[in-house]
């Protein structure tokens, strides 16, 4: 289960996931979706306010730092904000991605 994984320092040589890989990290990942020519992930939380929307981001933060691990986060719209994450080092993503995506969810 990917909520009680821990990220992995990219520098292990590991490859990005295939897309068959993608799509069963994509099942355990719910409300996630692929972006640009699947190379990345996000998805796109609303909020009753931009505080609510500010607070947010900041969990996300907090999430990233203490896995290091770091995701796009835009706050738009007064109320939304998206979260993109791919991994860097590999130009695409990695299980750390749905790592991540699986904890900020949980937020």
């Amino acid at each position: 289960m990917l909520l009680h994984k821990k990220c992995r320092p990219c520098e292990s040589g590991e490859g990005a996931l295939n897309a068959l890989e993608i799509q069963n990290f994509l099942k355990e990942t719910t409300g996630w979706g692929l972006a640009d020519a699947d190379k990345k992930i996000e998805r796109i939380f609303e909020f009753k306010n931009f505080a609510e929307a500010l607070k947010f981001a900041n969990k996300v933060g907090e999430i990233a730092e203490d896995e290091g691990h770091h995701p796009d986060i835009l706050i738009f719209s007064w109320n939304k904000v998206k979260v993109s994450s791919y991994t860097h080092s590999v130009g695409g993503l990695t299980e750390n991605d749905f790592i991540l995506a699986t904890k900020i969810s949980e937020i």
